[in-house]
């Protein structure tokens, strides 16, 4: 028998409710604490997450998770807004967030248009495009293209 994938199950889940409440999942993850795990849900939607929302999400998973039981031992439920720092996980977050101010991370080296290589890239996001190309416009003035595939990670930065 094939071993479950708890945070897949988890997903499986919780996309009918969030679909049905008009809220998108952002992040999902699974984290040892101590004897036991915590299972924190970031959502967001357009107009932003309240306490309301996080606490009916809560309400109608912890609801299914009891029932299903896919996660080893005890575990605590967070559900929460991504914040500030909201991470951008694919090509519609880009979309979304043109314009806005962003810090990517790769796993390789890469040259903005000036020739200078670095895994670190903080910028305004000027666009996607079609091959999956994320455009940023640096903060030191030149622009960097960065494949889809290289980021390792993103996240929106706040400006004061």
């Amino acid at each position: 028998m094939a071993e479950v994938d708890p945070l897949n199950m988890v997903e499986k889940l919780l996309l009918p409710i969030l679909d049905e409440l008009g809220i998108e999942l952002v992040d999902l993850e699974l984290k040892k604490a101590g004897r036991s795990h915590v299972l924190r849900i970031f959502i967001d939607k357009p107009d932003g997450v309240n306490l309301d929302d996080c606490a009916e999400v809560s309400r109608e998973l912890s609801v299914n998770l009891d029932v299903e039981d896919w996660i080893p031992g005890r575990y605590t439920l967070e559900v929460s807004s991504p914040g500030l720092n909201r991470p951008l996980k694919n090509k519609q977050d880009f979309l979304r967030y043109q314009g806005r101010l962003a810090v990517v991370k790769t796993a390789v080296l890469l040259k903005d248009e000036k020739g200078n290589a670095r895994k670190t890239f903080l910028g305004t996001i000027e666009g996607i495009e079609e091959a999956g190309i994320v455009v940023l416009r640096l903060k030191e003035g030149p622009q960097a293209r960065i494949p889809m595939d290289s980021i390792t990670k993103a996240n929106l930065e706040f400006e004061f």
